[in-house]
Order: C-alpha cells, then structure tokens, then sequence
C-alpha cells in the first residue's frame, strides 16, 4: 500500500480533464464525467480459496479507512454511503455512471465533494462478486452520489 502514491492519483484527476469518451485511464476506466483509478488489485487470486479472499478484502478494507483517514481532514468526515440502496434503484431507475457500476461492484463507498472543483470522490472495495477479483477504487466524477 502506497497511500501517498493514491492520494497523489486523487488530487491529479481531481482536476484532470474529463475525457470525451468511454476507455481506459491510468490503470483504470474513464469516461465522459469520470474516472474510476484502480489503487490495488487482487488479479491473480480468482479461483484460490475462500480464506484467501476473504483476507484480501479485509487488507483492502483496511487501506480504504487508511486513504480516508487522510483525506477526511481535507474535505470533512463521512459516513460510508450504502450502495446497496443504489444496486436496487437501478432495476427501476436510470442511474448514471459511474455510481451504477460501482454499486454493482462494491457494498459501500466513502464519498466527498471537493470544494470548488465540482468533482467528487468516492472511496471503496469491489468485493460484491465472489467470483472476480477484489479491488480497491478511487472514483472521482462531477455525478453527485444519488
């Protein structure tokens, strides 16, 4: 874990340009509005056992309250927002990206508005699907959660 090196990544796309179309960016996806920054990855481990898994999430867990500890001073604490809430919501309602991927993927996310550049950050762990693989994501995007 290199919280310094995803806090550095944060504050960059913070303020980089939103691209015009769908593909991939900086070890992650981007797309008209948003940028989703894979900060550690668990490829590799498919297919390995339960326990292993288990303990890749709780490690990534661990780092995603670490990168928020570091980032409520900036921005103000938050409580983690439930995207289950949102999963359900998509069966009945169009909700834009990059929150409906997200809550496909992860359980919860730590989310922030950044002052003065109509952006936000979410923080969270895709650990939803016990079938792929585990990661930790940084999400920043002009979408306020819904």
């Amino acid at each position: 874990m290199n919280i310094a090196r995803h806090l550095a990544l944060v504050d960059e796309l913070c303020f980089r340009p939103f691209p015009a179309e769908h593909g991939p960016s900086d070890g992650g996806t981007a797309g008209p509005g948003y940028f989703t920054a894979v900060l550690e990855s668990s490829r590799g481990l498919r297919g390995r056992a339960p326990g292993e898994r288990a303990a890749t999430v709780e490690q990534y867990e661990k780092e995603r309250d670490a990168l928020c500890e570091r980032l409520a001073p900036r921005w103000g604490g938050t409580d983690p927002v439930n995207l289950q809430t949102v999963l359900l919501r998509t069966e009945r309602e169009r909700i834009p990206e990059p929150w409906a991927g997200l809550s496909a993927d992860a359980r919860v996310a730590y989310v922030w508005e950044v002052a003065g550049t109509g952006r936000w950050v979410a923080v969270a762990v895709t650990d939803r699907d016990e079938a792929d693989e585990v990661r930790l994501l940084a999400v920043i995007t002009r979408e306020a959660p819904p």
